[in-house]
């Protein structure tokens, strides 16, 4: 079953009567949390960034995310209004997109996209995924865009970026590797669009999908 047009009987902010908060978080990823809680210790992280660097570490195993996790001010924000408006969900790849379908069924039915699935073959010059990110910012120029494995396609991204063509509500920026990794990175975080990147060349499909799940849960508990 496709899950880009998941149809509800409800719309976006009709569903968060429908919510189910206690279906959102597992008693044993509570367990994980109260784990991670106590490993941390004092912290300088807000409410709002909290439970989302946690559930990152959750992910990963790696406590170093902590200190390479950046925000934008207003980004969480930004984030938690576009997914009760039902904004429409971008991710580089199926991986990632696999990575939330759960979340956002189970709260705000959101649209989502895999920007790999919506080509077949790369343009000239560019890679598959560049493509069809670039083909989905034509159609969806103010939705939340999750890149979590494709640089390229975070460059692409971050060219467009302007407030006449392109205005993303959010851009996860997390992609993974060596190849012009932290050049996407730090393409992205020179633009003014909100944002929640990772520095380095950590990242990767776990860590896109913990971002974008936190901010759901964050979104339906608010």
């Amino acid at each position: 079953m496709s899950t880009d047009n998941v149809l509800f009987p409800f719309s976006a902010p009709e569903r968060l009567c429908a919510i189910n908060l206690t279906e959102l978080n597992h008693p044993i990823l509570q367990e994980s949390f109260a784990i991670i809680d106590s490993e941390m210790g004092p912290h300088n992280f807000t409410e709002e960034e909290y439970p989302i660097v946690r559930r990152v570490i959750h992910a990963t195993a790696d406590f170093e995310f902590a200190e390479l996790l950046r925000f934008s001010p207003g980004a969480i924000a930004s984030g938690i209004a576009g997914l009760r408006r039902g904004l429409p969900i971008i991710t580089d790849t199926t991986m990632v997109k696999q990575g939330i379908v759960s979340m956002v069924n189970k709260t705000y039915g959101n649209t989502l996209i895999a920007a790999v699935e919506g080509v077949l073959s790369a343009e000239p010059g560019k890679t598959r995924t560049e493509t069809g990110i670039l083909k989905c910012l034509q159609k969806y120029s103010n939705g939340i865009y999750v890149i979590g494995n494709a640089p390229t396609a975070l460059l692409a991204l971050c060219r467009q970026c302007n407030p006449i063509n392109f205005n993303p509500t959010l851009v996860i920026g997390v992609p993974v590797g060596y190849v012009n990794v932290i050049e996407s990175k730090q393409a992205l975080a020179a633009t003014a669009v909100p944002q929640i990147r990772v520095e380095g060349r950590k990242g990767g499909s776990p860590v896109a999908a913990a971002i974008l799940n936190a901010l759901l849960v964050l979104a339906a508990d608010n």
